[in-house]
Parts: structure tokens; C-alpha cells; sequence
């Protein structure tokens, strides 16, 4: 799906790259070959390995973490949260996956600024969609969140969808920042400045 998302950007850089080699533009064809190279390696999707713990849940997204605290849902009225925020910086791998086996209960959409994603606001006034997810233990929000540079949030399942723990949701196009939200019962395994890998880190555990 990373693939598809990637295709458009490929065939133009691509392109940009023969025209500037059939012309002998030789410094601007260098810089066509970084610019493929750099949408390739921004639009990879590695292989990961999924926690089998039931109680564990995965980070949703590559990235640093830059918040642990607790924030009110921002979209359904649910109430208190546990948050983690991870930062996407334009080399972080961008595919968002699931934290858990859930279904796909709700999802909301909100059109909005494209602030830096470190912004101390950026939660409540940039472009965002945010997932609701219903687990067998509770729910569970995904939240992404465009940055300075994405300009694009891509969805790739819809509500009434079951997902399993690590299986792709969706990306951001380009630099960004997704959120987790846990309930309060759960434990949180990670800190602020501590780097994670979609899929594979335990970012927090259901309680037993």
C-alpha cells in the first residue's frame, strides 16, 4: 500500500531524471537521483516483528517520543487518556499500523494548519484524523497528526474493519506525528527522547 501511495512521486522523479540525463544536465541529474533515492527510502515498509503478548500494545508509528502525559479523547468525548507522541521526522518509516487487535469503530477527520508537528499546539490545530479503535479489553485511539511538510493523511481501512496488532492503517505524507492513547489501567513502557519502531515496540500493556 506504501507502494501505491509511493507510485506518483517515483514516475515523476523518474522521469525528472531521464529528461535531465538526455539532456547532459549532469549536476541536476545528481540531484534527481537523491530526490528518487530519498522518496524510496521515506516510502519503505520493512518487515517487523509483532509482539504475540495479548497484553501487549505496539507503537503505531517510527519515530521519537516526545510526550508521555495524559490528554482528554480529542474526538469522541471518551474521556481521559494515557498519551504517548511519537515525532515522524521526513526519515522515519511513515506507515501507521494498529496497537492491537481491534475493530475499526469510528473515525473523525478535522481540517486544520500545518504547524511543526513539535509544536506545543499542534494536536488541536493541525490537519488530523483520529482513529477509534475497540479492543476486546477497551478502547484505544490512534491519532495522526500532519506536520509542516505533510500535507496529506491516507487511510487505508474504514470503520467496521477488523485490524490485527501491527497491520498497516495508514501514513502520513511527509514529516508528522502520530498519538496513542491508552486507558489509564494500562502501563506505559517507554519515555520521552526514546526512539520506537511501529509494530515491534511495546509502547504500553494491558493490565492483567
Amino acid at each position: 500500500m506504501a507502494l501505491a501511495e509511493a507510485r506518483p512521486f517515483l514516475i515523476g522523479a523518474a522521469v525528472l531524471l531521464g529528461a535531465c540525463l538526455w539532456l547532459g544536465w549532469w549536476i541536476p541529474s545528481g540531484l534527481a537521483a537523491l530526490l528518487l533515492v530519498g522518496l524510496l527510502l521515506f516510502f519503505r515498509d520493512p518487515a517487523r516483528q509483532i509482539p504475540a503478548d495479548p497484553l501487549a500494545l505496539v507503537s503505531p508509528a517510527d519515530g521519537k517520543v516526545i510526550c508521555v502525559d495524559e490528554a482528554q479523547d480529542p474526538a469522541f468525548g471518551l474521556g481521559k487518556f494515557r498519551r504517548v507522541g511519537i515525532f515522524l521526522s521526513v526519515l522515519d518509516v511513515h506507515v501507521n499500523r494498529s496497537p492491537c487487535d481491534a475493530v475499526v469503530e469510528k473515525t473523525h477527520y478535522s481540517a486544520g494548519e500545518f504547524l511543526d508537528a513539535r509544536h506545543l499546539e499542534v494536536d488541536l490545530r493541525n490537519e488530523n484524523q483520529t482513529w477509534l479503535l475497540r479492543s476486546s479489553r477497551g478502547p484505544v485511539l490512534v491519532r495522526q497528526i500532519a506536520g509542516l511538510i505533510a500535507r496529506r493523511i491516507v487511510a487505508w481501512k474504514k470503520p467496521s474493519d477488523q485490524v490485527r496488532k501491527g497491520e498497516h492503517i495508514g501514513m502520513i505524507r511527509f514529516g508528522s506525528r502520530t498519538d496513542l492513547y491508552v486507558p489509564s489501567t494500562c502501563t506505559v513502557h517507554v519515555t520521552v527522547g526514546q526512539r520506537v519502531k511501529g509494530g515491534e515496540t511495546i509502547l504500553a500493556s494491558w493490565p492483567k
